[in-house]
């Protein structure tokens, strides 16, 4: 748990320029209370304490702006920046080494009982305001554009902006 939440720190501190210290990341920053506290409810949620989790996400969300279900499967390395708005649905799953901004929906499209939210790989940015809608996947290496619509898979190393525009890269250069 200590290596977590020290590992937490230090990626926190090596994404956000803004952050002076490990001590004022943990005193200050919203996006990582999010994170610790959806790990309890996380724990909570498999245990089958279903509402006891409910009541843990949802005091998190009070306090910190940011809503993650219990039920969401979240990588290593995560970190929420300016989180106000943020919105993980129950069947969403992220990778590793993802950086998502504030007001970023993990959303769904249907009232069912299955995987319906996207599923996130790894070392992927989520732009400001970005809506990931549906059982999608977003490819590893990927970076979806603030304010962009996304209701379609897009794979590795794509870029989208926009309402599912896409543009594939390799490296620097688009293809």
């Amino acid at each position: 748990m200590f290596g977590r939440i020290s590992e937490d720190i230090r990626t926190g501190l090596a994404l956000d320029p803004a952050a002076r210290s490990g001590f004022e990341l943990v005193l200050t920053t919203p996006g990582i209370h999010a994170i610790w506290t959806y790990r309890v409810a996380h724990q909570l949620w498999k245990g089958h304490f279903y509402l006891l989790a409910r009541l843990v996400s949802n005091w998190a969300k009070f306090w910190t702006g940011i809503e993650i279900h219990p039920g969401a499967q979240i990588g290593r390395r995560f970190v929420i920046d300016h989180g106000n708005g943020v919105v993980i649905g129950e069947t969403a799953v992220i990778g590793d080494d993802v950086m998502m901004f504030h007001q970023v929906t993990l959303g769904s499209r249907e009232g069912i009982r299955t995987k319906r939210h996207p599923t996130i790989g790894n070392k992927v940015v989520l732009g400001a305001g970005a809506k990931i809608i549906g059982n999608i996947t977003i490819g590893d290496n990927s970076y979806v554009g603030a304010n962009a619509v996304v209701t379609k898979s897009v794979g590795e190393y794509s870029t989208v902006v926009g309402t599912n525009q896409v543009r594939h890269t390799v490296g620097s250069y688009a293809i």
